[in-house]
């Protein structure tokens, strides 16, 4: 596959996530109040999407509550700035088994597994444009941790997401989660225009090589529009390589907390690096406006 370059890129800034990065940076946000308040500094930094997990606010672990779903939601809207809200829906599918010699039971501090409904919940309470929908089960970084997400468990949420009026973003760690993707596509479970996000380099994903980056690459259908980023040292180079290869950009402290070697980043610095990147290749930052006409997105 010849490669042909985006010259309309739109930047995603993954704010947060849940990763247990609080205590490696005082740039990662935790609670609501400041989760919105990178977001909206990103989004006036060239980000036409903000996609955005929520932390206890006390703890800084990751969290599933609706409440700061909804705070979080409102503080953003009623921001002087324009921006695509894409929540997670990711949460709820987190399963770490006991010991190698007794992996049952699962581990009751760590795993926390929930229905598709309760899943669902917070985009149900809070509408946003787009939602994540991580589209297969792997072994997930380090120790005993699977990030799973059944066949059955996803084909419901997708139809959920669709009621809803929201746009799934396909999160795709591996070429086989593109397969299942089309496939929902194929059961009418997701409507056009299809979005896919390549998550590069997460253990133990697809890594983030560019063999395998454009194996994934040809692996999405010519018709969807899909963006791309890679995890810890190669995250600034990936805005070029999406781009380069006819895709968009994320960056964001859910990915990377370094802008380089050493240097702490916030959102809004890796949004303005990666606009730098884009831009100088010749490409053209795409509005919000621009974003949700691309993709038929509802602005709620």
């Amino acid at each position: 596959m010849p490669l042909a370059m985006n010259r309309d890129v739109f930047i995603t800034c993954a704010v947060t996530g849940s990763g247990d990065t609080t205590g490696k940076s005082p740039h990662v946000p935790i609670t609501p109040a400041q989760i919105a308040a990178s977001a909206i500094d990103a989004a006036k930094a060239g980000a036409a999407v903000v996609h955005c997990h929520v932390r206890n606010p006390e703890t800084g672990a990751p969290s599933r509550r609706t409440d700061l779903y909804r705070e979080l939601t409102d503080r953003i809207r009623s921001a002087d700035v324009d921006v695509v809200l894409n929540l997670t829906a990711g949460m709820g599918g987190d399963l770490v088994f006991g010991d190698v010699e007794a992996p049952v039971p699962f581990n009751p501090d760590c795993t926390d597994m929930a229905g598709a409904t309760e899943r669902v919940e917070p985009i149900a309470a809070c509408l946003p444009e787009i939602c994540t929908l991580d589209c297969g089960t792997m072994n997930f970084s380090l120790g005993d941790y699977v990030m799973t997400n059944t066949p059955s468990m996803l084909r419901a949420m997708a139809r959920k997401m669709t009621a809803l009026g929201v746009r799934p973003e396909i999160e795709a760690f591996d070429t086989g989660h593109l397969w299942f993707a089309k496939q929902l596509v194929a059961e009418g479970l997701i409507e056009d225009p299809v979005m896919v996000q390549l998550c590069m380099g997460v253990p133990w994903g697809a890594p983030d090589d560019l063999n395998t980056f454009m194996a994934m690459v040809n692996n999405v259908p010519s018709n969807w529009t899909f963006s791309a980023f890679s995890i810890g040292r190669n995250a600034m180079a990936y805005p070029a390589a999406a781009a380069l290869a006819g895709g968009n950009v994320r960056v964001g402290l859910e990915d990377n907390l370094y802008i380089a070697r050493g240097q702490l980043a916030t959102n809004a610095q890796l949004v303005e690096k990666a606009a730098t990147v884009v831009t100088a290749m010749g490409a053209r930052l795409l509005s919000p406006a621009e974003v949700r006409e691309k993709l038929k997105l509802i602005k709620r």
